[in-house]
């Protein structure tokens, strides 16, 4: 043992040098502790735990950590740590169904990486059968990054633990083993409570929604049961031109979206059948291209989606890129990373694709409100990157969408019930076929964050709602977000078994054609003009849209009227609290959006109290006011300003960092010298003007 010394005698130095670490110290002289267990929800049991496991902090180069004990369930990976109790824990945001700090839902772990002697290895099927890793670094679909050491625990059960997260996490699975299927939990009170969202899964629910925009349109029944097509929902609402349905197999029907009060209306749609002939396909586009035009006017304006913006693979591949800068490991890490940060994420394109989609969205609006004409978006599905302008040119266009229960609706009825392919495109199963894959409904909440931010005075919701809706969509609990069209989860909780809904189904053709060939001869016959891409010469649209947005910028700003996003410059930004909530380093302590709200409140009350003294300063009872307002006894109630920083409501304080805040050029050098002495002048040089 390590002679301490005792009482007021003279301490001796120890005996003999200890090789062991201090983690390792820790294990040995900790008394055994009481076993702990996660609070279950109703259905989900545990599959396996090892203790003790050390999960490492985010710290430089991630030495330090917490000894707890880690849990593999059939919902979720979860770590209990040994020295701080569940009920004493910090305050930070938690999800009703699951602790939001340490809890991994299975569904939102992206990929899993093992350490082997010293080198880091992505975690596949063949691997998991090899000896476990020293240590296991889990990368989440929200962007947290978790480290665990298995090198405490013993040898069975960390090959126990690592296996059964590498299988329950990352292994192909069937629908019905998903938790939503066990999860047999009773609604909250706030869930009982009146249904106010629109589901848009009865035909009231629909003619209620053309009442509203005085749409003269028709509502489809005939496909209540899928005769029509297993690929449209139940109900749905078509031009009053279209005569027979079921001629066009359930391929190529222009959807009703949104009407304008001019008349005008938008549709989408997915492309015709390919195996007609020539003369049965031209006749079907004339068909369909007819019928929208004689919603208003005689007038349509089309555009193939497919040709004009990136396809889900590009999607794909540009998120990718981009959210590496985001899953930070250690301290170390995101400091090297700062320094090309402004060009790592201009290279990853993700910023682009989602002006792209903002800019299209304002072209369809153009359209509707300026041109007053019908407008027709197409692509391969009809239930991809249509959904998304689709579901922008409505939010600018109507302010009902704005509000907190008008956009829930609006995702109902384009997303949900317009059958976006959600079990594919977040692959919700793990399946390796990539090409299904694409964060598309991502993209979406990303081109509302941006609305958000610029006019957040015209929403009724918050970029946290939009935060924790992102994160909803990895957490299997309810059917939301869970399948790829409404035949599919009927079909599936009905019956408690997965339908045959191949995935190669879904996906994206090279070809780009809908109107490629049979383009001439239709516009000349039915007169139809078509929005171009906006890159591209002076009189593409991109010259009348910006005469478009520069009219509306020049009147007064209506926050229950048209609504355009800000294109130019740096106006697209990052997502900030979704992308930078889990890296300490970024936290602006007092700082941040909420902690400004909050300074303005605490202003805002003492001006109130004020008023009050001096409205009654000639009475008698001016001496006896109560002096301390009501909205400073709300603050106080969830913490002071000073407690709150630009993370919250994920965290309330920073974990401060060794790191000190100085140019990112200075810190790299800083970074590879071994003495920080020779640096100190230049360091007190350059903070003198920082």
């Amino acid at each position: 043992m390590l002679s301490l010394g005792s009482g007021g005698a003279k301490s001796t130095k120890p005996s003999f040098v200890s090789y062991v670490t201090p983690e390792e110290i820790k294990a040995e002289k900790d008394p055994p502790k009481k076993e702990k267990h996660p609070d279950l929800l109703p259905g989900e049991v545990e599959f396996c735990s090892a203790n003790p496991i050390l999960k490492y902090s985010q710290d430089d180069l991630s030495q330090h950590g917490v000894f707890g004990t880690l849990f593999c369930t059939n919902f979720r990976v979860t770590f209990i740590s040994d020295e701080t109790p569940q009920e004493k824990t910090a305050k930070t945001f938690k999800n009703k169904l699951y602790g939001e700090k340490n809890d991994i839902p299975l569904m939102c772990v992206d990929h899993i990486y093992g350490v082997y002697d010293e080198k880091r290895k992505l975690i596949t099927g063949g691997l998991v059968k090899n000896k476990y890793p020293s240590k296991m670094i889990i990368h989440c679909k929200d962007l947290r990054v978790f480290q665990f050491c298995l090198t405490f625990t013993k040898e069975e059960d960390a090959k126990k633990i690592f296996q059964g997260i590498a299988h329950h996490c990352l292994e192909e699975k069937s629908l019905k083993c998903v938790f939503a299927f066990s999860y047999m939990g009773t609604p909250s009170p706030e869930m009982l409570r009146k249904q106010e969202t629109i589901m848009f899964d009865s035909p009231e629910d629909w003619t209620q929604e053309m009442k509203r925009t005085k749409a003269n349109c028709r509502l489809v029944i005939e496909n209540k049961n899928f005769e029509l097509s297993q690929r449209l929902p139940k109900y749905f609402v078509i031009p009053l031109a279209i005569g027979d349905l079921f001629s066009y197999q359930g391929k190529g029907l222009p959807i009703w979206c949104w009407s304008h009060y001019s008349g005008c209306a938008l549709f989408k749609a997915s492309f015709p059948p390919v195996t007609q002939e020539d003369g049965d396909f031209q006749k079907h586009l004339e068909t369909m291209i007819n019928a929208v035009a004689h919603n208003y006017l005689y007038s349509v304006k089309t555009e193939d989606l497919s040709e004009s913006l990136p396809n889900i693979q590009d999607i794909q591949q540009s998120y990718n890129k981009f959210k590496q800068f985001f899953l930070i490991e250690n301290s170390t890490d995101f400091w090297l990373s700062d320094v090309k940060w402004f060009s790592s994420l201009e290279s990853s394109g993700w910023l682009d694709i989602i002006r792209q989609c903002l800019q299209k969205a304002v072209e369809v609006v153009e359209c509707l409100e300026k041109d007053n004409t019908n407008v027709l978006i197409t692509e391969e599905e009809g239930t991809d990157l249509c959904c998304v302008i689709s579901s922008l040119a409505q939010i600018m266009l109507d302010p009902y969408y704005r509000t907190l229960m008008g956009f829930q609706s609006l995702v109902q009825k384009e997303w949900v019930a317009g059958c976006h392919a959600f079990l594919d495109r977040c692959n919700h199963l793990h399946q390796k076929d990539k090409e299904c894959h694409s964060p598309v409904f991502l993209l979406f909440l990303e081109c509302v964050w941006q609305l958000v931010q610029q006019h957040s005075p015209a929403f009724q919701f918050s970029e946290t709602y939009l935060t924790v809706l992102s994160d909803s969509v990895h957490v299997p609990i309810f059917s939301t977000f869970l399948f790829n069209s409404a035949h599919h989860r009927e079909g599936v909780m009905k019956h408690q078994r997965q339908l045959s809904l191949p995935s190669t189904a879904f996906k994206t053709p090279l070809k780009k054609g809908f109107f490629k060939d049979e383009t001439d001869s239709l516009k000349k016959m039915l007169q139809v003009k078509r929005l171009s891409r906006w890159m591209g010469s002076p009189d593409s649209p991109a010259a009348t849209t910006r005469e478009f947005y520069e009219s509306w910028q020049h009147r007064p700003v209506d926050y229950h009227g048209l609504l355009l996003p800000c294109l130019d410059g740096p106006a697209v930004r990052v997502w900030m609290q979704r992308y930078l909530r889990w890296i300490p380093e970024v936290y602006i302590l007092g700082g941040g959006s909420v902690a400004m709200t909050t300074k303005l409140m605490e202003l805002l009350s003492q001006v109130q109290d004020l008023k009050r003294v001096l409205e009654q300063r000639d009475t008698s009872q001016a001496a006896k006011i109560d002096h301390r307002p009501y909205i400073q006894h709300r603050l106080l109630s969830f913490g002071s300003s000073g407690r709150l920083s630009s993370s919250f409501p994920f965290a309330y304080t920073r974990n401060r960092s060794f790191k000190p805040i100085i140019p990112t050029g200075l810190m790299q050098r800083l970074m590879v010298t071994d003495s920080l002495a020779s640096q100190e002048d230049e360091a007190s040089s350059v903070a003198s003007f920082v």
